[in-house]
C-alpha cells in the first residue's frame, strides 16, 4: 500500500439531499478515499451510516471506500457490508476479542485491513496482528460525534504508532487519523507520521468543498 498523503473526507458530514453533488465535486478533486462512519449505538453512544448507505455509494463512484466500523464484534458483521479491492476497512481494537479473525475476514476478501484505536487505548494491542494489518486508524478525538477537539496527546501516539510500525519490519504500513483534522492540525500529523486525513467540518466541510479540499491537499503535502 502506498504511503503518500490521501484525503478521505468524512461522508457523515455530507448533506445527504445533496449527496451526489458532493460525490462529483470529489471525483473533479481526484479524492483517494469516501470515509464511511458506522456507529451501532453501542460502542459507541451515536448512530451512523449503514449498510444501504454503503452500498449506494460503492454504486454510484469509483473512488475506494474507507469503512470505520465502530461496532462491537465487528467479526460476525463484515457480511453485511459491500467492500472489497482497493476499499480500507478499519475495526477498532477495543470493539472484539477475536481480533485476528475480523483482520483476516477483511483481507479474505480483498480489502485492507486496519486497526482503529482510541486516545485512550495503548499500542501495545498492535503486538499480535502488526503482520496482518495494512495501516493502522489513529483516533485523535474520543469516538462517536463530529466537531470534537483534538485531544492533544494522540500526536504524540501516532509518533510512536510510526515507531511501531517502522521497528516490526511494517514501514510500508500506512497511518490513518480522524478527529479535528483541521488544516493546522493536519499539519501537525503529517509531521509526526501520518499518510490519510480524514476531513470533516474542521477542514473540508465548509462553504467551499473543494477550497476546503485544495486548503487540505496544500496542508499535507
Amino acid at each position: 500500500m502506498s504511503r503518500g498523503k490521501s484525503i478521505s473526507p468524512s461522508l457523515m458530514c455530507c448533506d445527504f439531499l445533496a449527496l451526489e453533488k458532493y460525490i462529483s465535486v470529489f471525483e473533479k478533486e481526484n479524492i483517494e478515499y469516501l470515509h464511511i462512519d458506522v456507529m451501532d449505538g453501542e460502542f459507541v453512544p451515536n448512530f451512523t451510516l449503514g449498510t444501504d448507505f454503503v452500498k449506494q455509494i460503492k454504486k454510484c463512484t469509483q473512488i475506494p471506500l474507507d469503512l470505520h466500523l465502530m461496532i462491537n464484534n465487528p467479526e460476525t458483521k463484515l457480511d453485511f457490508f459491500d467492500f472489497g479491492k482497493n476499499d480500507i476497512v478499519s475495526i477498532h481494537a477495543e470493539a472484539t476479542r477475536h481480533l485476528h479473525l475480523a483482520l483476516q475476514k477483511i483481507k479474505n476478501r480483498g480489502a485492507k485491513a486496519f486497526v482503529a484505536i482510541n486516545p485512550g487505548t495503548p499500542i501495545y494491542v498492535l503486538e499480535e496482528v502488526v503482520d496482518d494489518i495494512d495501516g493502522v486508524l489513529v483516533m485523535t478525538v474520543n469516538p462517536g460525534f463530529a466537531g470534537q477537539k483534538l485531544v492533544p496527546s494522540t500526536l504524540k501516539k501516532i509518533a510512536k504508532v510510526r515507531k511501531y510500525l517502522d521497528e516490526n519490519g511494517k514501514i510500508d504500513a500506512v497511518i490513518e487519523v480522524d478527529g479535528n483534522v483541521s488544516i493546522e492540525n493536519a499539519k501537525l500529523m503529517k509531521e509526526v507520521g501520518a499518510d490519510i486525513f480524514v476531513g470533516g467540518t474542521s477542514s473540508i466541510f465548509k462553504d467551499n468543498i473543494s477550497e476546503g479540499i485544495c486548503n487540505l491537499r496544500h496542508a499535507i503535502m
